[in-house]
């Protein structure tokens, strides 16, 4: 179960009209020339243009924007006033072109805020935040625009499209509707004022958050390594000496470097410190902290969508998800939650034998579930998490990620000669990827693998063009950012299984992003409930044992990873679930009951610990997000009262699972690879999903598959 990026797709703070790939060129009667700025300007050189990452400046960022503001703008007017009938080709079609350029600076404009981030962009960040949102709200409000965009829709009521332009119609529509484009002048004034308000606190908010990230160090002298590893150590010195302290070992307050050190360090009061800074983010007491932030967030939301009619954010936000309200989310998690919170309760237990055996006089607290939890698993399973990684190579990993892709897509990878494709940090490797039988180009795949300061954590994809046939076919320009420890020169980079998990399922998105069959750029979006399922669904190839086999050997030796360690990982497949489910669902559950509250007044870190208490949370663990620094949540929109999604998402995963368990050929069954392809990967949004799924399945997802691949008790049949 991925539920972190920390493990998935890039948002924005702020929701553009258009998508990330347009024509090559937006013209009409009124545009105006374009300046020399790089930003604005289309992707030029190799595989159909490509982003001049090494040309880019902060200084640049600003004038682009605000630019690309005017030109959108002028786009839109020209739609807006055009005097002949609406239709779906001077309508439609036109909005999918229109601000081309702005889309060009935001592929720029993403890579500053998130792989590079620096104190002179979040300048830049806060003072274009209230812009672009006012650019938002004079598209979503522009009465002649919404007119006939809506005469286009009803039109298709009765007399329909072809079901990809019906489908564009519908979302587009529902899209304006949803932000109030038939509200009042006054409503619209006002709804336009919270959303400029919201985009300063989102971004401040996700300010405060890399703050804590970059400033909450912890740092080791030789006799504090205790049960660390070799190549841990290693990269820990160099983390320390890059940042002035020679001789010195740094524990960052990045996941990626607080997880190992929480599950194999013996020192109890340092894994006490370094548990209490990554889980204070943003709750410090200072200026930077987020919970004053979170309680406007939630009163200015709740008002927002209550000029729109609805009683809560949530009811709003759901209506066109794959749960369609609340209480079906709900429903979900109340399902699951007893059987992860009871075992939990039996893993304290296993736990706490192995520290009354050991002598230890304490209680389970939680900077010491990982350490005893490893300790269990070595125990019960005789298998040591260290031992593993040992053949869990980064270089080796990538590879077996380009032989899945050849397995089930037809995709061939090859590296692209450096120095061909700019690239924005030396770190970054570009892929060439095409069709293995035919040689077909279909796009580049950018990694951006390790852990640096000014990147945001976690882990991520995002696209830089997108495919569409719209104006002729675009290829695809795909990137997955991940935040594992850089190693010492020389040295493998080795990671541990569940980083190995995460590897895959962010290429799962990437993988989405390539297979996309699809005509229109706004059919290249996404329900948020539903395209999580694509790279869940992806981490189970890492356990075949065509990978494991192939790719799995040790980063001495060379030795393949031995049988009965292979065995020793597939029967500890749902050891830790209780904890791994928890934490996640009582972020899930705490981002849909804030949101269902009563804002007024709220006092945020009362209303988590008592939300806790109600839900009989084990104190011997925290949210995998807690509220101060849930960035999928309040960063922006692109979580809020969804971050459910990965579980529902986690349903279809389970259940496509069983699927190619049954198969004649298992994962690598042929047929059932082609429908997956066919209807889960190809189509992105160009059909409901709960259709497609249906097409892959002949029936719907059912809760029970979960419930088996977690090890918990099935009670229901259906």
């Amino acid at each position: 179960m991925k539920t972190n990026p920390i493990y998935c797709i890039l948002t924005c703070t702020i929701i553009l009209l258009s998508t990330s790939c347009k024509k090559d060129a937006t013209t009409n009667d009124n545009s105006k020339p374009m300046s020399d700025n790089l930003l604005l300007k289309d992707f030029t050189g190799p595989y159909g243009g490509v982003p001049a990452f090494d040309k880019m400046k902060v200084d640049q960022v600003e004038p682009a924007v605000i630019e690309g503001i005017e030109q959108g703008l002028n786009d839109i007017e020209v739609i807006a006033n055009n005097t002949d009938a609406p239709t779906f080709k001077n309508t439609i079609e036109a909005m999918e072109r229109a601000g081309h350029s702005l889309d060009n600076v935001f592929t720029y404009y993403g890579i500053f805020s998130s792989n590079i981030s620096s104190p002179e962009f979040r300048d830049v960040q806060s003072a274009l935040a209230p812009k672009l949102s006012d650019y938002t709200s004079k598209i979503n409000q522009n009465t002649k625009l919404f007119k006939r965009i809506k005469t286009v829709y009803e039109a298709s009521l009765k007399n329909p499209l072809p079901a990809d332009q019906q489908r564009v119609v519908e979302l587009i529509y529902k899209r304006f509707e949803m932000n109030g484009a038939e509200l009042d002048d006054a409503k619209k004034k006002r709804y336009a004022e919270i959303n400029k308000e919201l985009s300063t606190l989102y971004n401040k908010f996700g300010d405060n958050v890399l703050h804590d990230e970059e400033n909450y160090i912890t740092y080791l002298t030789k006799d504090q390594l205790d049960g660390l590893s070799d190549g841990f150590i290693k990269s820990a010195a160099k983390i320390a000496t890059d940042n002035g302290k020679d001789g010195m070992y740094a524990i960052t307050n990045t996941r990626s470097s607080m997880d190992p050190f929480l599950t194999y360090s013996t020192e109890r009061e340092l894994r006490k410190q370094v548990w209490t800074n990554y889980y204070s983010r943003g709750d410090n007491g200072d200026a930077y902290d987020n919970k004053a932030l979170i309680a406007e967030i939630l009163k200015l939301r709740r008002e927002r969508v209550q000029l729109l009619g609805y009683s809560n954010y949530a009811e709003w936000r759901l209506q066109d998800r794959m749960a369609k309200t609340p209480e079906n989310a709900m429903r979900l998690m109340e399902a699951v939650w007893p059987a992860a919170i009871a075992r939990v309760k039996e893993e304290v237990a296993d736990m706490q034998a192995v520290a009354d055996a050991a002598g230890k006089n304490i209680e389970i607290a939680p900077w010491d579930y990982r350490f005893y939890a490893e300790k269990v698993r070595q125990k019960k399973y005789d298998l040591d998490s260290d031992e593993v990684k040992q053949y869990l190579q980064l270089d080796k990993l990538t590879q077996a990620l380009f032989y899945t892709a050849g397995r089930l897509f037809n995709y061939k990878f090859t590296p692209v000669e450096e120095g061909k494709v700019p690239v924005f940090h030396e770190d970054v490797k570009v892929w060439e990827v095409t069709d293995l039988d035919s040689g077909k180009h279909i796009g580049l795949w950018y990694l951006d693998p390790f852990a640096r300061p000014g990147k945001r954590s976690g882990a991520w994809a995002t696209t830089y063009r997108s495919h569409t046939t719209f104006d002729g076919p675009k290829t695809v320009l795909a990137s997955n950012n991940s935040n594992f420890v850089k190693a010492a020169p020389g040295e493998a980079v080795l990671i541990s299984w569940d980083d190995a998990e995460t590897f895959f399922h962010e290429f799962g998105h990437a993988l989405h992003f390539f297979s996309s069959n699809v005509k229109y750029p706004t059919l290249n979006g996404g329900v948020r409930d539903y395209t999580e399922f694509q790279s869940q669904l992806l981490e189970r190839w890492l356990s075949t044992d065509e990978v494991i086999n192939q790719f799995l050997v040790h980063y001495k030796t060379g030795q393949p990873i031995p049988a009965a360690l292979v065995s020793k990982i597939k029967k500890a497949a749902t050891f830790n679930q209780g904890f791994a489910t928890t934490e996640y669902l009582a972020s899930a559950l705490m981002d849909m009951k804030l949101h269902l509250a009563d804002p007024t007044n709220i006092d945020i870190a009362k209303f988590e610990t008592e939300t806790l208490a109600t839900l009989n949370m084990p104190e011997e663990l925290p949210m995998r997000h807690r509220t101060p620094h849930f960035g999928h949540v309040f960063s922006g929109e692109g979580y809020a009262t969804a971050y459910y999604g990965y579980m529902w998402a986690d349903v279809l995963t389970s259940d496509a699972s069983e699927a190619f368990k049954d198969a004649p050929d298992g994962f690598y069954d042929k047929a059932l690879a082609d429908k997956l392809v066919k209807y889960l990967f190809a189509p992105r949004n160009s059909m409901d999903p709960a259709e497609a799924y249906n097409l892959f399945r002949g029936r719907g997802a059912k809760i029970e598959a979960l419930m088996r691949d977690r090890g918990f008790p099935v009670t229901t049949n259906n």
